[in-house]
């Protein structure tokens, strides 16, 4: 396959901000404070930005049988961006305060609702100020505009196909992108059950970016995914994390690689752990 320049620089970004149909989206979220994100986008963000919520935009109501992070309604997330000012015609660049691992799941959002120019800030936030790129301190209001959404439902995994079909899940070659003692059931912070999907490969997101938060070289990464789909870039193959958040990192990584574009399991860990029957691989298992 092709492979897709996703990542931007932040000096190229500055350069075409100004242009009405560039538009910057803002995700910063921090799981351990919700309101966070929001937060320090009104304290300071990229000139024009708007902001994206990842637990009211970008994901669903949390249920009983879904992980954390569900899909979000079509209907109201189409109706949210149109208020925000983002058509169908924008080219939107996605970041975060800096890694980009919920950058990544807007990314994958938009690229879900049919949105193929979307490209995510490599560095994030933290990088664009480091920069000393021009910030704005005031809540933006775009004029709003029609976003009409082409949901592809091929571009997701569910838990009933997975639980249906456990004896392929090598075959599948399911990446769960969670750091490596959370796969191997060491150490759980998040949900209440450690270990992984039984079959599954750990290819931990925070192996692809540096220290600063930056994006490693794409050989680097490259090799990263070609290790763990076992040398085989043609491969089907699926990401997976806590919530179908982190694991929207390696599909980004993958496409810029020119593998095959990886079906995202959505519900991922939360989900699969929501029942008690379903098996449950621990340490090398």
């Amino acid at each position: 396959m092709t492979q897709q320049r996703i990542l931007i620089e932040a000096s190229k970004l500055h350069r075409r901000i100004t242009e009405n149909d560039w538009i910057a989206v803002d995700c910063r979220f921090d799981l351990a404070d919700v309101t966070a994100g929001r937060r320090s986008y009104e304290q300071a963000h990229i000139p024009g930005a708007v902001f994206l919520d990842l637990d009211e935009d970008l994901a669903g109501p949390v249920r009983a049988d879904t992980g954390r992070h569900p899909l979000p309604d079509i209907k109201k997330l189409v109706a949210t961006l149109g208020q925000k000012g983002i058509g169908n015609t924008d080219t939107v660049v996605v970041y975060d305060s800096s890694h980009g691992a919920v950058a990544a799941r807007a990314w994958w959002i938009f690229r879900w609702l049919g949105l193929r120019a979307v490209r995510l800030l490599d560095g994030g936030f933290a990088h664009w100020v480091k920069q000393g790129l021009p910030v704005e301190h005031v809540v933006v209001h775009r004029e709003p505009k029609h976003f009409a959404a082409a949901a592809s439902d091929t571009l997701v995994l569910t838990t009933g196909e997975l639980a249906a079909d456990l004896g392929r899940i090598c075959e599948r070659k399911l990446l769960d992108a969670r750091d490596r003692a959370r796969f191997l059931g060491e150490h759980e912070p998040i949900d209440p059950v450690a270990g992984h999907v039984p079959g599954a490969v750990n290819a931990p997101f925070a192996d692809f970016v540096d220290k600063e938060g930056r994006w490693r070289s794409l050989a680097e990464r490259t090799a990263l995914l070609g290790k763990a789909l076992g040398g085989d870039p043609g491969a089907d193959w699926s990401v997976m994390c806590g919530s179908g958040v982190t694991a929207c990192h390696l599909a980004i990584s993958g496409l810029e690689a020119g593998f095959r574009e990886p079906r995202l399991y959505v519900g991922s860990w939360s989900e699969w752990i929501r029942d008690q029957a379903r098996p449950i691989g621990c340490g090398e298992d």
